[in-house]
């Protein structure tokens, strides 16, 4: 694994909840245990797997959606996953997540994203530039730029917002316009995402052209399940990306390469949800050869016991990629982050110099 880590990694599918570690969801949970909110020996032996079927996955995710309806674990979690991805050298990360309200222990859509800016300005073992206003990042102690450079890894961190399609149009619009209001903290976009069998396109659209119309960056959970219909109208969206597209059939196919919208790939949670029944048929390779835009992400690094240097690792044994490729793919997807320019820039920089490190 030391080559997989040491490159230089871009991820832009990360869901926040699903990336928490197993060491503080079984603390999380044994205090709950204690509680008697939930009966800790339920969910013990599923949180220390690491090799869970479909049912222990939602039933992972259940617990988590249990735990995390508290301002201070938000904080702490979103903390420890930006320390986690920046531990494996991870540059850029977009983190996605839905804004919660649970009115029995005063939190708003808003003050669940504030207990996450709050994780992001938290983070001391690196540098965090989350914010196109520098003033807004620097979590850290002042260090001139030269110290920096020599002595302290930096991860650039931006925000995506989830809508989760449970809600109602309604709800989706509360979420667009929080998204707009925090722009200045990294907020560069939105995300669809949920149960795939639950809600209609239709109840997102106009919230979701609205988002588009005020300049924010779209990108749908597409193709989870075969929908035709709702595949066809996601695609004639175009949005900036796509998450997944693993039901989508030939002529979806055809639409998907015609419109160029790049797919983050999700291997490990593709294969154990059984979304693509084994690694060999992944439609990554099909996508790669036809020199499609792809990014390999992890989706839920935590629930599905993988990191992104475990992602590029499978990819490259499935499919003989070697070295120089698979570093070629991590920057390429610098053209499709939702950063600025000025942050795309750094990592050009960034993967250059790890180019010349790294040599043959």
């Amino acid at each position: 694994m030391e080559w997989w880590v040491s490159i230089p990694k871009i991820e832009l599918h990360a869901h926040l909840n699903g990336s928490i570690r197993d060491s503080t969801l079984l603390e999380l949970a044994r205090v709950l245990g204690e509680r008697g909110t939930i009966l800790f020996s339920d969910v013990e032996h599923v949180i220390r797997k690491n090799d869970r079927s479909l049912t222990e996955v939602f039933k992972l995710f259940d617990l988590i959606h249990i735990l995390t309806t508290d301002h201070s674990t938000v904080t702490r979690i979103t903390k420890e996953v930006v320390e986690d991805f920046a531990s494996e050298n991870v540059v850029y990360l977009e983190l996605r997540t839905t804004p919660k309200r649970k009115d029995s222990v005063g939190m708003s859509k808003r003050s669940y994203m504030e207990a996450v800016i709050e994780g992001l300005r938290a983070v001391s073992a690196v540098d965090v530039d989350f914010a196109p206003d520098n003033s807004q990042t620097r979590s850290f102690p002042s260090i001139d730029d030269t110290q920096i450079q020599t002595t302290r890894k930096k991860i650039y961190v931006r925000l995506l917002l989830s809508i989760d399609r449970r809600e109602s149009t309604e709800a989706a619009m509360e979420t667009i316009k929080l998204a707009l209001e925090m722009r200045h903290l990294g907020v560069v976009g939105i995300d669809l995402s949920g149960n795939p069998i639950v809600g209609e396109w239709s109840t997102f659209m106009p919230a979701l052209k609205f988002a588009r119309e005020q300049g924010l960056f779209i990108t749908l959970h597409c193709g989870e399940v075969p929908n035709r219909a709702e595949i066809n109208a996601m695609l004639d969206f175009l949005p900036q990306r796509i998450g997944h597209a693993c039901w989508l059939v030939e002529e979806e196919w055809r639409k998907l390469k015609s419109s160029k919208i790049p797919v983050e790939i999700c291997l490990t949670s593709n294969i154990t949800t059984a979304s693509v029944s084994s690694i060999d048929i992944h439609h990554f390779i099909d996508l790669y050869n036809s020199k499609h835009p792809l990014i390999l992400c992890t989706d839920d690094s935590g629930v599905f016991s993988t990191s992104l240097s475990r992602e590029y690792k499978l990819a490259s044994s499935a499919f003989g990629l070697g070295s120089t490729e698979m570093f070629q793919l991590a920057k390429t997807a610098i053209d499709f982050i939702f950063a600025d320019d000025g942050v795309k820039k750094d990592l050009i920089k960034i993967f250059e110099s790890a180019s010349e490190k790294l040599g043959s």
